[in-house]
């Protein structure tokens, strides 16, 4: 039987969320079973859609699950998200399953996103159309596949807090996300900070983090408290 971290969220403020990749449905519904008797809420990653057709129609149907995020959010329905504080900007529509994963963890938490999607440097005016728009968010995640450039221009152009996430997106010398990953942990652009390659979830985390830290981040339906609140 897995052993969940409940108290995760009181540690950090951050509820842990399970991982579905590998996992047998029975090992997943098991893990539903266990939040359910606690009467908690959680976040389910990388739940893909054959797994989630193998699922009993008991938990099924009480999941609110997104087949393009690959996400799902137990118990349904979704929870409800104030205004956007997060600016989720992507090179190309190829990247929306990791764009999604990060909207979907931040919604989990209570924290609106806006997603401002194909503006790669390919076509480097579709960025440029886009900047006062990104400009009005504290915190910017960046989401491209190819070489990355995408995380320097933005990071040179726009005064927030920018993530970049690199996808594995591409081909030949793009191997799997690697060049995007190096291209970001090498920008001259200062400030930038990476998380590992597709890692949509890491980079709504980061955004939490920071947002709390701030002050702005509100506790959602599934949302946990904020740090200060939870050692009160």
């Amino acid at each position: 039987m897995a052993v969940i971290d409940f108290d995760r969220g009181q540690r950090i403020g951050l509820d842990e969320a399970v991982l579905c990749a590998h996992k047998h449905p029975a090992q997943i519904e098991g893990i539903l079973a266990q939040h359910d008797a606690r009467g908690r809420s959680c976040l389910l990653t990388r739940l893909t859609t054959e797994q989630a057709a193998s699922i009993s129609n008991t938990w099924l149907q009480r999941l609110d699950y997104d087949a393009t995020s690959r996400t799902a959010f137990f118990p349904a329905p979704a929870p409800s998200v104030g205004d956007p504080q997060v600016a989720i900007v992507s090179g190309g529509s190829s990247d929306a399953p990791v764009c999604g994963e990060a909207a979907r963890t931040l919604a989990f938490h209570g924290v609106g996103s806006i997603r401002i999607d194909d503006v790669g440097v390919a076509g480097l005016w579709r960025v440029m159309d886009r900047l006062d728009d990104i400009r009005e968010f504290p915190v910017v995640i960046v989401v491209a596949g190819m070489e990355g450039a995408l995380f320097s221009v933005i990071a040179g152009l726009v005064g927030s807090f920018i993530i970049a996430v690199p996808t594995s997106v591409g081909y030949g010398v793009a191997s799997a996300g690697e060049l995007g990953l190096k291209a970001a942990l090498a920008s001259c652009a200062p400030g930038l900070v990476a998380v590992n390659i597709d890692n949509g979830y890491g980079s709504a985390c980061a955004a939490l983090r920071v947002l709390r830290l701030c002050g702005t981040s509100p506790r959602g339906q599934y949302g946990v408290k904020k740090a200060s609140q939870s050692a009160a």
